[in-house]
């Protein structure tokens, strides 16, 4: 009989050995899964959506089968609501999606149940995966399991809620603006956004958001991690956006020794925003674990122009808010100012409906140059140590898109972010690790970021860092 306790102590490839020695059954690891569940989903709401009936059968039909489709055939894992499952409920996080069923899944999602993950549920993201904390007025707020006073950061909120509580080992997550790396910050979790062109979020530039969305994971690990980036790294001609190279498996090559490297340390908020104590500390901290380990590290003056990037990716982001609910107030034949979405979502898809072309051209411009800016850089240092966030975690209701005072959320938004998006827009990998907490106990995560197609960099860094400064892996 599989125990709680052994259940909470695997990682996913840990179950995947466990499954393959006949430790215990799939239907056994998914029944402790939804335990876990339905003990720990009503004081978090990280799972808006649960599909239990349906992951059990699936877990018996693998159980039954003679050889199963992949080694982590079976292991319990979440989608994020912003990817379709066929035949299931996608809300966006939006009372105007509320009753929309997907008619087919997500190419993320088919690449999932290709390797025969069992979908237990859909994990809570804000409306359209729009800000920094998960608090959709459609479906509630999530709660961090560290302490549930406490945002889970933004828009993989849930999935990272799920994964911090033992729910489950790894859950879907996206980024288009710092969703893996935020949450994983805020819930103390692994979380690297990769390359564009190694993965993407949908099939048309749309739902990519002109790039700068990709899919992966939040997981506890990094070897979880880089065991999921293979399940999902897209086959040749199936990509919408130039495609870097990567090994033929980031976890085998993950045993590869990471090369010495010269690291960038960037501990001032680039648009002169105040930043906490904390994660100065944490920056500083994971700087010095980085000398320890013999790699060259001294001040970084980044180059980019963030006040310009950030502008242009607003422009872009509005444009694809109004692309994404259009197709809602088509179907319900309303209007924007009729539709059910909340205050800050209508003014970007407001906005978004009056960009001309030439202005999308010349944000989607300015991004490329940055591109290019950003690849000479790399060309003299390998990796950017920076905060994830300016504030340790916020408190549930500080950062409210549905706020009457849209002046004060924008005011807060802009204290409380600023690192994560320029690499969505430049289209670097990027990740956050759980090397730091505060005094109340809650995790403060430290982003390092690469040259695009990287990523093997990134997650061989990320595994020295670990062994040398490990985390816990379940939410006390």
């Amino acid at each position: 009989m599989l125990s709680e306790n052994d259940y909470l102590a695997m990682d996913a490839l840990a179950m995947a050995q466990g499954l393959e020695r006949g430790d215990f059954s799939r239907i056994e690891l998914n029944e402790r899964a939804i335990a876990r569940a339905e003990q720990c989903n009503p004081a978090l709401n990280a799972i808006n959506l649960p599909l239990y009936e349906q992951g059990l059968e699936h877990a018996g039909t693998l159980d039954e089968a003679p050889e199963p489709p992949g080694s982590l055939a079976g292991i319990p894992f979440l989608l994020k609501d912003l990817s379709d499952l066929k035949g299931t409920r996608t809300s966006y996080g939006s009372e105007l999606f509320r009753n929309y069923t997907a008619k087919s899944s997500s190419p993320g999602v088919q690449l999932y149940q290709a390797a025969g993950l069992t979908i237990l549920g859909k994990t809570n993201t804000p409306e359209f995966g729009l800000t920094l904390t998960t608090e959709p007025v459609a479906t509630g707020p999530t709660r961090n399991p560290w302490h549930t006073d406490f945002s889970t950061g933004g828009s993989s909120g849930g999935a990272a809620a799920a994964v911090a509580a033992g729910i489950v080992p790894v859950a879907q997550a996206s980024d288009g603006g710092g969703s893996i790396r935020i949450p994983a910050s805020c819930c103390g979790l692994f979380g690297l956004k990769p390359s564009r062109g190694l993965t993407q979020a949908g099939t048309v530039l749309s739902e990519n958001w002109s790039g700068m969305a990709v899919e992966h994971v939040v997981s506890r690990g990094v070897r979880d991690s880089a065991a999921f980036l293979d399940l999902i790294t897209l086959p040749a001609g199936q990509n919408l956006f130039a495609r870097p190279e990567f090994p033929a498996s980031f976890l085998s090559a993950l045993d590869e020794s990471c090369p010495r490297l010269r690291i960038g340390i960037q501990d001032t908020h680039p648009t002169g925003e105040a930043l906490d104590s904390e994660c100065v500390a944490a920056v500083r901290a994971a700087a010095a674990h980085c000398e320890s380990l013999g790699h060259v590290v001294e001040p970084f003056n980044h180059p980019l122009d963030y006040e310009s990037l950030n502008a242009a990716m607003g422009q872009l982001v509005c444009v694809h808010t109004w692309r994404s609910i259009e197709r809602g107030l088509r179907f319900y034949q309303i209007g924007l100012e009729e539709a059910p979405v909340e205050r800050s979502t209508r003014f970007m898809a407001g906005r978004g409906a009056e960009i001309p072309a030439v202005e999308y051209l010349a944000a989607r411009d300015l991004l490329r140059m940055a591109e290019k800016q950003m690849a000479a850089v790399h060309e003299q240092v390998d990796v950017i140590i920076s905060p994830v966030l300016a504030k340790t975690t916020a408190k549930l209701g500080w950062l409210d898109m549905d706020s009457e005072d849209q002046r004060e959320y924008v005011k807060r938004f802009r204290q409380y972010s600023g690192f994560t998006a320029v690499y969505n827009g430049t289209g670097q990998p990027s990740m956050s690790m759980p090397l730091h907490r505060t005094g109340e106990g809650l995790p403060v995560g430290v982003m390092f970021t690469a040259a695009w197609g990287a990523d093997l960099l990134l997650l061989q860094l990320a595994k020295q860092l670990e062994a040398a400064a490990p985390w816990p892996q379940i939410a006390p």
